[in-house]
């Protein structure tokens, strides 16, 4: 039963981070700036976060020692989703967050060059198999079909999420409590964005019922919502199971725009797209690969007398 509650936990958290482009882009169409949009983002998600924080009485009290590293995570998830949503001015939302879900190969990257934490052979054809499905995704013919300022404006909100990732679990913070954690970051992060946006053209003013409830939905669905049931997946079948299943999060992102805002979708990016979430799974998979192949080797090796 727990694992049934975990499954539905990890696909509730891969599809709701997908939707973000179902109530991004008609902020964008309606012509709020990014700037905008991601601080009304942040601030509802903290509003709520705080709200929940209350409720189960828990305490917002951090120590000095952590302001810098959230300060940093803050600035790496900052990085992340405003490149992931200027890159949907570059090509569609389903393309852009399956170049963004290539984090977990930079993920990789960054601990094998800064803790020079070895990586297996699975995981460098993981990597490959990711490289020929960005070109995949790209390429058509031997032309680019993508901007390439869009490629590697997307390709950047994938290294900020992996930047994220990899300082939490190397950080002092790794302990802290998942919901105060997100608070924080959720609250320098807005701070940030307050920031960007004055020194540009300011916090835009929210235009219509509809622009509001499509804002408090990204802020509670895609920010809040998935967190928790991360949280919840992870604590009843485990990180890697839950990392499997994220690769919904794309597959998401792909049927909305296909079907909700008619992007156009092939079937080389549906071969690109297949490429990328294995070789994703691959790398999540790495150690039960190996060991699986090796059993399989000792199995059929003939036996010496």
């Amino acid at each position: 039963m727990n694992s049934l509650k975990g499954f539905l936990y990890g696909l509730a958290t891969s599809v709701t981070f997908g939707l973000i482009p179902l109530f991004t882009l008609p902020l964008m169409k309606g012509g709020m700036a990014l700037d905008s949009i991601l601080f009304y983002r942040f601030l509802f998600a903290t509003l709520a976060l705080a709200g929940m924080m209350k409720l189960h009485k828990e305490s917002f009290s951090i120590e000095r020692k952590d302001i810098p590293v959230l300060l940093l995570l803050a600035g790496f998830y900052t990085a992340s989703a405003l490149f992931l949503f200027w890159g949907y001015d570059f090509m569609g939302a389903g393309v852009a967050t399956t170049l963004h879900f290539t984090y977990p190969v930079f993920v990789t990257l960054l601990m094998l060059i800064l803790f020079h934490e070895r990586a297996s052979w699975v995981t460098w054809l993981a990597i490959v198999l990711a490289i020929y499905g960005v070109a995949k995704l790209s390429l058509k013919g031997g032309e680019l079909v993508l901007d390439p300022l869009g490629m590697v404006i997307v390709l950047l909100s994938a290294v900020g999420y992996a930047s994220y990732i990899t300082t939490v679990n190397k950080s002092r913070v790794k302990t802290m409590n998942s919901r105060k954690l997100a608070f924080y970051v959720f609250v320098f992060t807005t701070i940030l964005f307050a920031v960007k946006a004055f020194l540009n053209e300011g916090i835009q003013p929210i235009p219509d019922a509809m622009s509001l409830t499509n804002l408090i939905l990204l802020a509670v669905v895609p920010t809040v919502i998935s967190n928790i049931t991360l949280v919840l997946a992870v604590h009843h079948i485990g990180g890697t199971l839950t990392s499997i299943l994220g690769a919904m999060e794309p597959v998401t992102a792909v049927c909305i725009g296909a079907f909700v805002f008619s992007e156009e979708f092939t079937w080389q990016e549906a071969f690109g797209i297949a490429l990328i979430l294995v070789a994703v799974t691959m790398i999540i998979l790495g150690k039960p690969i190996q060991n699986t192949l090796s059993t399989v080797v000792r199995m059929i090796r003939p036996r010496h007398a």
